[in-house]
């Protein structure tokens, strides 16, 4: 029997508009629902190129820092509807529970070989690194070169509560797990009459009114300050910055299939050079970042598991 081409073409017409349809992120259409603590300049600079690709699609953007959109989660959760479709985090430690509890969707996004393999995991990926630095008053001198050097600079050291901002709990781990400080590093700092503040902002503003002769903050945050004429130095550490990587993830039973473009667009160059582009250090490597050098990170699973431990541990040398 003798096939005929013509009798094929219809289906084959179809096929080819579904999959066109299908293909393409930009021909995404509906609303991604995204819930997030990551700074409001970025947020809006990634959904306004996602929704410019997709032009029929719309994002609905709660945002709130850690704690409050921890709070909300659980909340819906308890009520049985979680409103997000995506999860985009400050820190691994913020999701890794939720993809412990089976909320988070096991996928491979497009560009995942363009993340570093230490910054994603089956369910979420790293967007975006946070490093943690040290910022000086332009008065000490010579400035601290290294973490070793802040339990002897002349004046008070900021630390950043470790139960409050995940980037600090980030430092407070690597210190812990890290061969050569541990928690006598703390020790030595407290000793030295170091001083907890909330958060690695407060850690610049008290550098910079003079409060404090030195600390531990975000290397955007202090970057910012200079920028704005604040008596401030930034040092990055000669044995490294702290890498904490920024997490997004698809949640599981949502709307997957926008969750996803959403997703894979944030890990696009494009994207990632809007990430830079606000002051942030974009996940992937082939994006140019003119700041930094040397960076060093920790083992995030196990940080997790003793996330209770070192935080106890750490109150019993500066209190709650």
């Amino acid at each position: 029997m003798t096939d005929h081409p013509g009798r094929f073409l219809p289906i084959l017409l179809g096929l080819a508009l579904v999959l066109a349809s299908c293909g393409d992120a930009g021909d995404a259409g509906g609303t991604v629902r995204v819930y997030t603590s990551v700074t409001q300049d970025t947020v809006d600079a990634v959904v306004a190129g996602f929704e410019a690709a997709n032009p029929d699609a719309t994002v609905e953007v709660f945002r709130a820092p850690t704690g409050e959109l921890t709070a909300r989660i659980a909340a819906e959760l308890r009520d049985g509807d979680l409103g997000a479709d995506v999860l985009w985090l400050t820190d691994p430690l913020s999701i890794q529970q939720y993809a412990a509890d089976g909320l988070l969707l096991e996928w491979e996004p497009g560009d995942v070989d363009a993340v570093p393999a230490e910054f994603r995991n089956g369910s979420f990926f790293g967007t975006r690194i946070l490093n943690m630095v040290i910022v000086a008053g332009t008065g000490v001198v010579p400035p601290p070169a290294d973490w070793g050097d802040l339990a002897g600079v002349d004046g008070p050291v900021a630390v950043p509560d470790p139960g409050f901002a995940g980037s600090a709990f980030g430092a407070l781990a690597y210190f812990a797990l890290t061969d050569g400080f541990g928690l006598p590093y703390y020790e030595a700092l407290a000793g030295a009459g170091a001083v907890q503040v909330r958060s690695p902002g407060d850690v610049v503003t008290g550098v910079a009114e003079g409060q404090y002769g030195a600390g531990m903050t975000l290397d955007r945050t202090a970057r910012d300050a200079v920028a704005d004429g604040s008596p401030l130095t930034l040092v990055w550490p000669e044995s490294g910055a702290i890498a904490i990587y920024s997490p997004i993830a698809v949640v599981e039973g949502g709307d997957t299939g926008l969750g996803k473009a959403f997703v894979d667009h944030v890990l696009g160059a494009e994207a990632q050079q809007a990430i830079a582009a606000t002051g942030w250090q974009p996940i992937r490597p082939d994006v140019e970042w003119p700041h930094g050098g040397e960076q060093v990170s920790l083992d995030w699973a196990e940080a997790f598991d003793r996330q209770e431990e070192l935080l106890a541990s750490y109150r019993e040398i500066f209190g709650g």
